[in-house]
């Protein structure tokens, strides 16, 4: 038996694996707090010398096809966190990565089936190497965390006490829709949800379930696709619609306060109609809700112009775990007194707690809104094409969203009454500009300049200007009615990527390169963030072509130093893939952040985080 304990950095591996010509050994090897390839290596005895270890090493991998190898339990330790997690196989594959090596060991050891890895401890160049393969990286199914309570009739009593029977739905009609996204893909099965009216009501659940380690779900809207918004299993619902109150706005300042539930397209209306604006404007709009929208940092079609919620939001209030309620609903745009903790819950999934009240800063309406619909002949006409529009343009520019020839034939086919703007020719490229202003003669006067450079230049071969605010919102269509028209083409695998602007559009064109004619790669986006929507369309869910895509897309888009969610969220379709975007000591942090916030792990678990991570809470 060789028994082996290797210390990387703050973390502890030690592994047990059987050798049939080894009888007995030991060893403590420490890298150094080195995380890569460290150059020293100091043993804490028990007799070895390096001689003796590359000989063990050497029948180890001579071994490792052995059976009982296959089966070797690993047990990984944080003495940062005091937490461990089990993984129960390991794959004897010789093909490796050689990657940093924390952020993959946190990434591998998944407990629950979540991963398989591939790994071995190699002393070569004067150094210790570890080298590793995930060997799967398909989402699959948690087990469910066993320290959560099951939902009893002296629960639905308490709440019934505290909400009223309209506030506590049991009904299967309401339960099958709030178990399921909108794109049907995430399902979970919750037997109750609940509907508070008043942060006091959401303060008291949270607290009754916080005691009774009842896991719960913050939903809004439920328009996410990354499932953060549905149970994974039992979970509690917690439906923000019934908080939709708007409680004031300022003229002068054009802030906006309102409760958690409050719709997004009810807001622009109301706004609309005292002269201002939302900052924030998605597809989903007649649906999402703002504290939805808050919580996963939603992006949308207005970002180049407004900036991301992070700006936008002034203030917040929301509930812990524990129904400690934090009022941090502030209105002011400068407030420099101490850390600003709104900022943990904007884009947190409502992991964190539940936001209940938001402050919002809305521009005012402007009164010149244009909009134009252009043709380019490839991809790097339209980088060139924006770096244009925001020289000539400035501070009238308010999108710049791009659709590829795919998209656009397949919007055109499966949504009634929409009709091709450019219909003369097929172009691979189309991109939609718009402009907002407050002098329409000069705003028009820098459109037109801009277009017809453009065209002069070759950089766009057709183009059409909206004439009025129908034609405009008929261009707009096209672009926001793409989701839907990905849902009825059939399955979809949908990728929400921050990608350099160089390389974007490379990596639909290698996506197409390895399915072939098997799925349908289609790509759009917001060409002004960077923000890749790339999506693969197929008549039914594959798992071969899932396995052709994943992992694929994520180390492509980390290789070329992007972000796997660029605005939709982690939720539980990317909670385990956190770490192509986020080194190891980040995620580490934000995992003691919620262990402050929420020692029991009782919001939005299985969520955000990795699951290896969430189950070492209990």
């Amino acid at each position: 038996m060789i028994a082996l304990a290797i210390s990387i950095g703050t973390f502890e591996i030690p592994a047990l694996f059987w050798s049939p010509r080894i009888s007995k050994l030991s060893a403590h090897i420490h890298l150094n707090q080195c995380r890569l390839h460290p150059s020293i290596c100091r043993f804490d005895a028990i007799g070895l010398t390096m001689k003796n270890f590359q000989g063990a090493y050497r029948l180890w991998k001579h071994s490792f096809d052995h059976p009982t190898n296959r089966r070797l339990l690993f047990n990984f330790r944080s003495s940062f966190s005091g937490l461990t997690n089990n993984l129960t196989r390991m794959s004897g594959r010789n093909a490796f990565y050689h990657n940093q090596i924390v952020p993959e060991c946190n990434s591998f050891l998944r407990s629950y089936g979540r991963g398989l890895v591939a790994a071995f401890c190699k002393y070569e160049n004067n150094c210790f190497q570890i080298h590793y393969r995930n060997l799967t990286s398909m989402a699959s199914t948690p087990t469910r965390n066993k320290s959560f309570s099951v939902i009893n009739s002296d629960d639905i009593n308490y709440f019934k006490n505290i909400l009223g029977d309209k506030g506590v739905a049991q009904e299967e009609e309401k339960l099958e829709d709030a178990n399921m996204d909108w794109m049907r893909k995430y399902k979970g099965s919750s037997k109750l949800m609940l509907q508070p009216r008043s942060t006091q009501e959401v303060s008291q659940i949270l607290e009754y379930c916080n005691s009774r380690y009842l896991a719960v779900v913050p939903q809004g809207g439920n328009t996410g696709l990354v499932g953060g918004s549905v149970p994974v299993f039992d979970e509690v619902i917690v439906n923000m619609s019934a908080m939709n109150n708007i409680l004031s706005f300022d003229k002068v300042s054009g802030v906006l306060v309102c409760e958690a539930g409050c719709i997004l397209e009810n807001l622009m209306s109301f706004l609309d109609n005292e002269g201002f604006i939302m900052p924030l404007d998605l597809g989903a709009k007649g649906s999402c809700q703002i504290g939805g929208n808050v919580s996963t940092n939603a992006g949308g079609l207005r970002l180049v112009r407004y900036g991301s919620l992070h700006g936008s939001v002034l203030g917040l209030e929301a509930v812990l775990a524990n129904g400690t309620v934090l009022d941090m609903l502030g209105t002011l745009r400068k407030d420099n007194t101490g850390y600003d903790l709104k900022h943990l819950f904007i884009g947190s999934e409502g992991s964190l707690g539940i936001i209940t009240k938001v402050s919002i800063l809305t521009p005012p309406k402007l009164s010149s809104i244009n909009v134009a619909f252009l043709a380019c002949e490839d991809y790097t006409s339209c980088q060139k094409l924006l770096f244009e529009a925001r020289r000539k343009l400035g501070e009238i520019l308010s999108a710049f969203e791009f659709l590829d020839i795919n998209a656009m034939d397949l919007v055109l086919k499966h949504l009634d009454g929409l009709r091709n703007p450019l219909p003369s020719s097929k172009h691979n490229f189309y991109v939609l500009i718009e402009t907002t202003g407050s002098i329409q003669s000069h705003d028009n006067e820098k459109l037109e300049a801009f277009l017809v450079q453009s065209v002069e230049s070759g950089l766009v071969t057709d183009g059409v200007l909206a004439q009025d605010i129908n034609q405009a919102s008929a261009f707009w269509q096209i672009r926001e009615g793409l989701p839907e028209a990905l849902m009825k083409a059939g399955a979809v695998y949908k990728y929400d990527l921050s990608i350099p602007l160089e390389w974007m559009y490379d990596l639909v064109e290698e996506m197409r390169n390895r399915l072939g004619t098997s799925a349908n790669v289609v790509a759009y986006g917001h060409l002004g963030d960077s923000n890749l929507h790339l999506n693969i369309s197929t008549p039914l869910y594959d798992k071969n072509v899932l396995s052709k895509i994943e992992p694929f897309v994520y180390d492509w888009t980390s290789k070329h130093r992007g972000s796997i969610s660029a605005e939709h969220g982690l939720g539980s379709m990317k909670a385990n893939k956190i770490h192509y975007s986020k080194s190891a000591e980040t995620v580490e942090l934000m995992w003691c952040i919620k262990r402050l916030l929420d020692p029991k792990g009782i919001l939005n678990p299985y969520k955000v985080l990795p699951t290896s991570l969430s189950s070492w809470s209990k």
